[in-house]
């Protein structure tokens, strides 16, 4: 009798399912890891079965569980970034997806030329407008997006969002891939454990999955 698939297994093949069914390569679709938070011997068995792109909250707790593990994989920031953390995002993260205002690109901006290594950039749009979110609201994305590339030299990727968890996603994701391909970006950091089959509908080209592949998170 053949053994039940492992969680990330099933995340593996529910993508794959659910970007051939809308028609898409399920080659264009990144699984993002949230390894934040999970301890060691629950990341180990993802390694080993092959996934090599993982995301992270927080700088610091980020550097501690990679440092001297990172050969060969991709590393992404996906949350909230303080300026005075920018030069050890800029030197460790890969992908930094939580662009979010101008002091920020100007920060990023900085650590860029002095340290001569530039990580991809992806702007997050608050599409439910929530005071307590980070994000540039959805009227002011173009411009944003314009300075960041204009004022500050920053080649901007992508975009990434939070839905509401309240609110239907279907509406947000559709928003961000609006601005998306009005301002000529490629990338889509859209969707979680539960909604990345609907995000991988609406153009999603990575999903941030944490719970789906790891279990729950513990507390803290």
């Amino acid at each position: 009798m053949a053994a039940a698939p492992t969680p990330y297994a099933d995340v593996v093949a529910r993508i794959a399912r659910a970007a051939q069914a809308c028609g898409r390569d399920p080659a264009e679709v990144t699984l993002v890891a949230v390894s934040k938070q999970q301890p060691w011997e629950a990341i180990e068995p993802v390694l080993a079965a092959g996934q090599k792109v993982f995301g992270e909250n927080r700088v610091q707790e980020a550097m501690a569980r990679w440092e001297g593990r990172a050969e060969g994989l991709t590393l992404h920031l996906i949350g909230p970034l303080q300026t005075n953390k920018a030069k050890e995002a800029v030197a460790f993260f890969d992908v930094i997806e939580s662009l979010d205002r101008g002091k920020l690109a100007r920060a990023l901006a900085e650590q860029v030329q002095k340290q001569g290594r530039t990580p991809r950039l992806y702007v997050q749009v608050n599409t439910g407008e929530e005071p307590q979110k980070a994000g540039v609201v959805p009227a002011e994305a173009d411009g944003f997006i314009a300075a960041c590339r204009g004022d500050y030299g920053l080649q901007v990727e992508g975009l990434m969002c939070i839905p509401p968890a309240a609110e239907p996603p279907g509406p947000h994701f559709a928003l961000l891939a609006k601005i998306a391909a009005r301002n000529g970006l490629a990338k889509l950091s859209m969707g979680m454990s539960d909604d990345f089959e609907t995000a991988i509908r609406f153009g999603a080209t990575s999903v941030r999955v944490g719970s789906a592949v790891f279990g729950a998170r513990s507390a803290g």
